[in-house]
Order: C-alpha cells, then structure tokens, then sequence
C-alpha cells in the first residue's frame, strides 16, 4: 500500500479541499503544484500539462459547442415560447387529473431537447407551474419533485453539454453520443410518465384537476398548441437533424441553434438589449466554469500519473480478477455516491479520465468503440442523479430559491420516487446496451 501513497494523499487532499468551498478549479490545480513540489517532479514536467491544457482545451474545436449551446438555451428560455407551451398544453389537461404534472414533464422534453441548460429550466417550470399547482392542491412532494427531475433531462438529451465533455474526455464522436442518448432520454421520460399516470390513477387526490379552468373549445386549444410547438420542434430538428443527416458537426449544429433561438426571440419581440446583454453574460460565466475545472484536472491528473495512480486504480478493481460488470457497477456506485457531494463538471472531469483506461480493458462482448459510447450514456444517466441526490444537488436549489417558502424537507422526499427511476433507466441502459446503441448503429 505505501506504493500509492502519493496518489491516496492526493485524493485525500482533493476531498478535503473540495469540502473547504474553496473553488473545484483552483483546488485541482493546486493540489497536483503541491504534490509535483513535495515529490521532487521537475518543474519540466508540468509543461505536459501546459501543452495538454492547450491542445486538449483552449485549441479544441469540439469545445466551441458549450458556449454556443449555453447561449442556444438562455436565449430560448428568454424567448417565452415555453411559457406560451405551457398554457396551451394546461388548457390541453385542465379537465384531467395530473394535467398540469404531465404538461410540466413534456416541457421538460421539450426543453431539454432544445435548450440543455438545467438551471434555467428548472427555474422557469418552477415560476410558471408551481402557483398553478398550489392552487389546484396538488401534493406538493410530488409537485417539487416533478419539477426537479424534468428540468434536469436536458442533461441526457441532446444537445447535452455534459454529453459534448464525455466525448471529449472519452475520444468518443459526439454525434454518436447525441444519438446514442436520444433512445434512453426517451425511456427515462417514458418511465417518468408511466409514474405519474399510475398516481392521477391510483392516488388521483395527489394530483386534482383544478377546480376553475380557462374557456376554451378543443379546436382553439389544438390550434394554439400546434402553433406554440413549431418553433422548439424546428430548433430541435435544425440543430440534431443536421448531426443526424451528417450535413454539420456538432460545433456546426450548435452555431446553427444558437442563431435559432437569436431568431425565435426576434421573432416573439423578446429580443431586447437587456435579454441579449444577460444572455451573454451568463454564457461567459458558465463556460468560464466549465473551461477552468477542465483546466485544473488537466495538471492534477498529470501528477496523479506520474505518482502511480493508475496502477492504484488498477489494484483498487484488481482487472484481472473480478468479472466487468462487477468493476462496472463499482465505478458506477462511486460516481452516484460523489454525485451527493460533487458537480457533474467536477466528477467528469477528474474521475472519467482516471477510470475510462480501466473499462477499455474490460470484455462485455461488445466491439471496442461501442463499449466506450454505452459507457458514456450509462454515465450521463448515473450524472444526472447528481442534480437531484441531496444534500448538494443543483435542482434541488433552484426549486427552493424560486419557492423559499417549500421547506427543504418536502423538496429532498419529493425527488426519492424521480431517483429510483433514473436508477431503474440506469439499470436498463447497463443490462440492455441496445437501448443506447441501436440508433448510432443503425445510423452509421
């Protein structure tokens, strides 16, 4: 065991400095300074950290696709084409019990295959639906929940940023990602439907039609929705059709939806110098983040190397010894349990390198590039638990700083049921890898 001492006091230290608040990015990077100093590595060395950061980030071409879809969402949620969506569909189920819970979960889809960025739709689904939802006295444990989870599909659906960063870290093409990730995005969704169908039937108290409702015939209400549908579904088909079809690639396609959605908010007259101007600035933000966290694993995990953290890792699931799915559901079980306590960026980054060499060695009877894209969807399904897994997750937040009045308490018992099925979704993406690789395949 003194063998990997270096690399066990790096972890060690990572663990602790993440839990100090001390910004991921900075702490990463310190930390692989530190023990490059403290070990007597040349200062030399550390340039192959330089060179990977230039190479591998500032120069990539693939990464021009984050700001461009950041900027794609922010200015579609800007646009209030969803909130136009959700009306219309409401008008749609005001009739129905869980009408407002299954028009909040097909936004979600919606959302997500168009915009990606969780945050603010987990944001804007909470300002539209929740007072609807109080007022129609819905359970609010189910209400918050709901919320949470469907807002956090945009990262599995493309155009999904974190799916840009797997390829990325993975060397995996990013279309076959995207394609790869429709099929189960879909499942997850299906299996979120089938709960809420199966609590308007059994506990239809849980989720009341509302009392009073908007006066509207079904012709209006159909027109109105078909009218409110077209501009997502013709962004949605502008920037994944095109990766389909193979006219552009994905940095194309992101280009090609973010001047969409500039268009769409022209187009609704949303498009105002403050909406453009915040657009931007949150753009600039969030790529900063993303860029300075992939920046600092980068030297942390050169150190890492060369201290023997591979061989660490490689003792750690002892290869040759265990059957894969048992190494598999091992790195699967550590990503869902730092999912409680770490971001997606952060796990993607310093984790997926140090554990990607050891599923490449495993034999689950699948051809090479094709275990490394179920792996990378297996994953995306695991990540997204993060958003929803207390005591840190995203969502969970999001919901309460738009209602602070929801105590945190019904908002963590409201997401169990949304976890154990992304569980469930995880399970059948691992034990049926057709469900992530049909299309990519079929496509090809």
């Amino acid at each position: 065991m003194i063998d990997h001492l270096g690399p066990e006091l790096m972890l060690l230290g990572l663990i602790a400095g993440i839990f100090s608040g001390y910004p991921v990015a900075f702490v990463l990077a310190g930390i692989g300074i530190i023990f490059a100093v403290a070990n007597g590595i040349p200062m030399l060395f550390l340039s192959m950290g330089v060179q990977r950061i230039y190479s591998g980030t500032l120069t990539n071409w693939l990464l021009v696709a984050i700001p461009l879809f950041v900027f794609m969402g922010l200015m579609l949620e800007r646009s209030g084409i969803a909130e136009r969506l959700m009306r219309s569909l409401a008008s749609l189920f005001q009739r129905t019990p869980g009408g407002y819970a299954f028009s909040v979960m097909i936004i979600g889809v919606i959302m997500a295959a168009s915009t990606g960025i969780i945050g603010a739709s987990v944001v804007m689904m909470g300002m539209m639906s929740l007072p609807a939802m109080r007022e129609a006295k819905y359970d609010m444990k189910l209400a918050s929940g709901l919320i949470a989870s469907s807002g956090t599909l945009g990262i599995l659906l493309p155009p999904s940023i974190m799916l840009i960063i797997l390829g990325d870290q993975l060397r995996v093409s990013v279309g076959d990602l995207f394609m790869a990730a429709i099929v189960p995005g879909l499942v997850l969704s299906g299996l979120y439907f089938l709960y809420l169908g199966a609590v308007a039937f059994f506990q239809p108290h849980r989720v009341p039609a509302p009392e009073r409702g908007e006066k509207r015939s079904l012709g209006q209400t159909l027109w109105s929705l078909m009218r409110d549908l077209v501009a997502p579904l013709l962004l949605i088909l502008s920037v994944l059709g095109t990766i389909i079809a193979g006219i552009a690639t994905p940095t194309e396609s992101a280009a090609i939806g973010a001047a969409g959605a500039l268009v769409l908010a022209l187009l609704s007259r949303k498009l105002t110098f403050k909406a453009l101007s915040g657009a931007l600035h949150e753009t600039t933000k969030t790529t900063a983040m993303i860029v300075f966290v992939m920046i600092g694993a980068s030297i942390f995990s050169v150190v890492f190397r060369r201290l023997g953290g591979d061989a660490m890792i490689l003792d750690l699931f002892n290869i040759g010894e265990r059957n894969p799915y048992v190494v598999f559901f091992i790195i699967m079980a550590l990503v869902f349990i730092l999912g409680f306590f770490l971001d997606w960026v952060e796990i993607t980054a310093v984790v997926v390198p140090i554990v990607a060499p050891i599923v490449g060695q495993l034999d689950f009877g699948l051809p090479g590039d094709q275990v490394m894209i179920w792996f990378a969807i297996a994953l995306a399904v695991n990540l997204q638990t993060s958003f929803l897994t207390p005591p840190f997750g995203y969502a969970l937040f999001y919901l309460r700083g738009i209602a602070p009045d929801l105590p945190i308490r019904t908002i963590y018992r409201g997401v169990i049921p949304f976890v154990l099925i992304q569980i469930t979704a995880l399970l059948l993406v691992v034990f049926l890898p057709a469900i992530a690789l049909w299309l990519p395949v079929a496509l090809r």
